[in-house]
C-alpha cells in the first residue's frame, strides 16, 4: 500500500473538537484555532473523512464553522426519547439539526449511537426513518456505531446496514475471533474502527499507566517486549496493524493537537510485522473503557 493510500485510509476523528476526551488526553478540548489547523493538515495528507456526533459536545458546530466541501462527513444520532411520537419526524429533525450545524446540505454516513434500540419495541420504524433519509439523498449510506461486536448477532440477523463503526486495536481481537471481520465484508458493509489506540492506553509509558491496568502486566510485558525487538514505536505499530487489515475501510484517529497529527500521519506508514498471538485478547474488562474504574 502506498503512503497516499494509506493516509486516504484514515479518519479523523473529532469528539475532541467538543469534549475533552481519553483516559491519556492531558489537553482538554481542542481549542477553535488549533482545531482549524488540524482540519487543514489533514487536508493536505489526503485524509478526506471526519467522524463525528450530535454527543460530541460542540464537535458539529466547531466543523461546521470551516469548509468541508472535500471531506465526507459520518455523524450519530442520539438515543431516540421514551416520549418519542413520532419516529420519523425525530429523526428528520435531529439531521437537519446536524446538517445546519455541520452547514452541508448532506452527509456520507448517519450511524445511531444507541443501536440496541433496533431491538426495542419501534425499532423498525426507526431503521425505516433513516432509510427515508439516504432514500432522499441527505444520506449516503446508513448504520450503527457499536461496542462489542457481540452485538451485531441479533442486529444482523433483522437488518442490512451500509456502514458499522466498532473497536479495534492491536490487542483487541474481538472482531476476528467472532467471525464478523470476514462476515461484514462479504455482507458487503463498510466497516470503521476506532479505540486504535485504546484511548491512548497503548501508547502511555511503562509506569505511567493507572493502577486499574496493573492486572494485566503480563501482556503489557511481552507488549513491550515485542515493540522493542521490531523497533517500532507503539504510535506505529498501533496504525500499521490496523491500516494493514483488508478487511478495514477506514481507521478513526482522534487528536488532541496539530502536532499529534502530524506524529500520526509518520507513524502510519510503513511495514508492521506479524502481531505475536499473546498479545491479542478478548477480555472485556480490559477492551471495553465504560467497564474502567479509574476513580
Amino acid at each position: 500500500m502506498s503512503t497516499t493510500e494509506t493516509l486516504s485510509k484514515l479518519a479523523l476523528g473529532t469528539v475532541q473538537f467538543g469534549l475533552p476526551y481519553g483516559v491519556a488526553n492531558q489537553q482538554g478540548q481542542v481549542r477553535r484555532d488549533q482545531a482549524s489547523l488540524i482540519i487543514e493538515r489533514a487536508r493536505l495528507a489526503g485524509i478526506r473523512t471526519l467522524d463525528t456526533a450530535i454527543a460530541y459536545g460542540t464537535s458539529e458546530q466547531v466543523l461546521g464553522s470551516m469548509d468541508l466541501s472535500d471531506f465526507d462527513i459520518v455523524t450519530k444520532l442520539p438515543a431516540l426519547p421514551d416520549d418519542c411520537t413520532d419516529v420519523d419526524a425525530w429523526v428528520a429533525s435531529q439531521l437537519d439539526q446536524s446538517l445546519a450545524r455541520l452547514s452541508v446540505a448532506s452527509v456520507n454516513g448517519l450511524m445511531l449511537h444507541r443501536p440496541g434500540q433496533l431491538l426495542e419495541a419501534r425499532g423498525a420504524e426507526l431503521f425505516q426513518a433513516m432509510q427515508s433519509q439516504r432514500d432522499q439523498g441527505r444520506v449516503e449510506r446508513i448504520g450503527i456505531s457499536i461496542y462489542a461486536p457481540a452485538e451485531l448477532d441479533a442486529l444482523c440477523d433483522r437488518y442490512h446496514f451500509d456502514l458499522i463503526q466498532a473497536p479495534f486495536n492491536i490487542m483487541d481481537d474481538r472482531l476476528a475471533e467472532s467471525g464478523w471481520l470476514d462476515r461484514l465484508h462479504a455482507l458487503g458493509t463498510s466497516l470503521h474502527v476506532r479505540s486504535v489506540f485504546m484511548q491512548g492506553l497503548l501508547l502511555m509509558p511503562e509506569g505511567t499507566r493507572p493502577e486499574t491496568f496493573d492486572r494485566w502486566t503480563d501482556r503489557w510485558q511481552v507488549w513491550q517486549t515485542w515493540l522493542d525487538d521490531v523497533g517500532l514505536t507503539p504510535l506505529q505499530a498501533c496504525l500499521r496493524h490496523a491500516l494493514s487489515v483488508p478487511q478495514i475501510e477506514k481507521v478513526i484517529v482522534g487528536v488532541d493537537s496539530p502536532t499529534q497529527l502530524a506524529e500520526i500521519i509518520d507513524a502510519a506508514g510503513g511495514h508492521c510485522p506479524t502481531r505475536p498471538n499473546a498479545i491479542g485478547c478478548t477480555d472485556e474488562a480490559l477492551l471495553n473503557p465504560s467497564l474502567w474504574n479509574l476513580s
